[in-house]
């Protein structure tokens, strides 16, 4: 029961959990993989980048496999002749072309797939996550080129886990959830609704038994847990909280101090903060952190933390717990949402002048 259309020149977003099929749509989309029922119909050339050397011979150059890639897509020899300057320089791997592919990098085979599929003028193109190999100077080369393809009238789809690229890039996202459509619009709107799904409204995790826990040799983690105050339910923009974190430390002796990365719900980095260093012996170790009031703005969070040894990281325990700040009723006539990540109060001062 999925259903959907992507009109021309329109950027359409595929978002979800792993699992949630948003791969196997690209597939059957793709003609890779059959649908069990329904029909697909499209209007115009296909090229796909769907995982790592897809559509590649690896025993073929990256040269010869351009032009393969070209005769696939239905163009004829002068047409790819006239666009492979294009597509080595873009690439960047010219030095390369002539070796066969097979003795490729990950990394090199995405940034050759992609000027290959970008460059070759399909009608409609579809990506997957597989961007994510490549390094961040060739993704953002690569999203400015998916909107160049788009102001051309080519269409886009688009999966990723970047919530950012999907929403500086798209302008229709669609929401997959267990095989099923949970909702598509506005990309705006339908990352509102994804990152509040995601949000995890337990704000303690433990962990009663180390062989149960996670960490490596060094450390384990115990507990981790946002204690509100005034045993208020939600965080609310005025809430002020305390992010509490254990861990047993399994060495004799440690000068010990951790940092908190605090990530926005699509993963930038918002900020980190970190504790001064303490000395300690093998123990359950308990590092406490107060959140004031007025400081996050009502959005999505996310906490990691890195646990550090004579300014050595040992382990960094990635996203012990997530946390949804909710704006609160107000009188004023302001609708809408405050713009930015945090909302900090200030100390203001007011004076004025009577004018005679």
């Amino acid at each position: 029961d999925i259903n959907f259309e992507v009109k021309q020149g329109e950027v359409l977003g595929i978002i979800g959990k792993n699992g949630a099929g948003k791969s196997t749509l690209l597939k059957i989309l793709s003609k890779v993989t059959s649908p069990t029922k329904g029909q697909i119909k499209t209007k115009g050339r296909i090229a796909s980048l769907l995982e790592v050397g897809t559509g590649f011979h690896p025993e073929l150059t990256g040269r010869e496999n351009v032009f393969l890639n070209g005769a696939i897509l239905g163009m004829t020899k002068n047409d790819i002749k006239s666009k492979f300057d294009e597509i080595i320089e873009f690439s960047g791997i010219g030095k390369y072309i002539d070796t066969p592919v097979k003795r490729y990098s990950s990394g090199m085979y995405v940034r050759l797939a992609f000027a290959v599929a970008a460059h070759l003028e399909p009608e409609i193109l579809i990506i997957d996550e597989v961007l994510a190999v490549g390094d961040a100077e060739f993704q953002k080369k690569c999203l400015g080129k998916m909107k160049d393809v788009s102001g051309e009238g080519r269409t886009v789809l688009f999966v990723s886990h970047n919530m950012t690229a999907v929403r500086s890039l798209c302008s229709q996202s669609l929401f997959l959830q267990y095989g099923e459509v949970k909702s598509i619009g506005d990309t705006e709107s339908i990352l509102n609704n994804y990152l509040q799904i995601q949000a995890d409204s337990v704000l303690i995790k433990e962990w009663d038994i180390i062989q149960n826990s996670f960490g490596n040799d060094i450390v384990k983690i115990k507990k981790a847990q946002i204690v509100l105050e005034e045993k208020q339910e939600k965080i609310l923009v005025s809430t002020s909280f305390n992010f509490n974190i254990e861990f047993w430390y399994l060495e004799d002796y440690g000068n010990l101090n951790i940092s908190l990365h605090i990530y926005t719900g699509d993963d930038s980095l918002l900020f980190v903060t970190a504790s001064k260093k303490f000395v300690t012996d093998k123990s359950i170790c308990k590092f406490s952190c107060y959140f004031p009031a007025n400081f996050f703005n009502d959005n999505v969070y996310s906490l990691s933390v890195m646990v550090v040894h004579e300014s050595a990281p040992i382990y960094v325990f990635e996203n012990v717990i997530s946390f949804e700040v909710f704006e609160e009723k107000r009188e004023s006539a302001w609708l809408g949402k405050w713009p930015g990540l945090l909302r900090p109060v200030f100390k203001w001062n007011f004076s004025n002048e009577k004018i005679i």
